[in-house]
């Protein structure tokens, strides 16, 4: 992935401030780049409240981790890489607590009422891209928005790239199914 505009040059003497301790120099990197991080934060989870958590999440690692960034690299492509491993690190350890809860709520045969959604008549790309099932928006974002390959979004998700390559074509057939009707 490319370092957002001009940046590169700007991030590296700021980085290494920040590495030296600097919190200053890490809130100017912080600020240059939460819009970004946000964003990806908000298309692989598809709730804004979660997505400004998990951006603060983010952010934090970051500077927790700091002192591994290598400069070999832009420190945006290292940002958003490590930006990926907490949404979904994030989202496997809400599955694996849904997953228990379920399991808990089927032991005692408690009765579960289903959620209806009221349909919307119109909905824009983002609204579309948030309804697709989590595996193919992870996919597709990881893929078509942020430029990753299917054997590293394969490796990100703990699934096969084949797998990865059948999440991508559904959500596409659904999206493109989506914008022609």
């Amino acid at each position: 992935m490319k370092a957002t505009g001009g940046f590169r040059k700007e991030d590296e003497g700021l980085v290494r401030s920040a590495q030296e301790g600097s919190e200053r120099a890490f809130e100017q990197l912080y600020r240059r780049h939460v819009p970004r991080v946000y964003a990806l934060c908000m298309r692989l989870c598809g709730d804004a409240s979660l997505a400004e958590e998990l951006t603060q999440d983010a952010f934090v690692r970051a500077w927790e981790r700091l002192e591994t960034f290598r400069h070999d690299s832009a420190f945006s492509s290292w940002l958003y890489r490590l930006t990926v491993n907490v949404v979904l690190g994030d989202i496997r350890s809400r599955q694996r607590r849904a997953a228990k809860l379920a399991e808990a709520q089927s032991m005692t045969n408690a009765h579960q009422s289903g959620q209806s959604q009221s349909p919307e008549t119109r909905l824009d790309l983002e609204a579309a891209i948030a309804q697709l099932s989590n595996g193919a928006r992870r996919v597709f974002v990881l893929h078509d928005v942020e430029g990753y390959k299917h054997d590293e979004i394969a490796e990100l998700m703990g699934i096969e790239p084949g797998t990865s390559k059948a999440h991508l074509h559904r959500a596409r057939r659904i999206l493109r199914e989506y914008v022609e009707s």
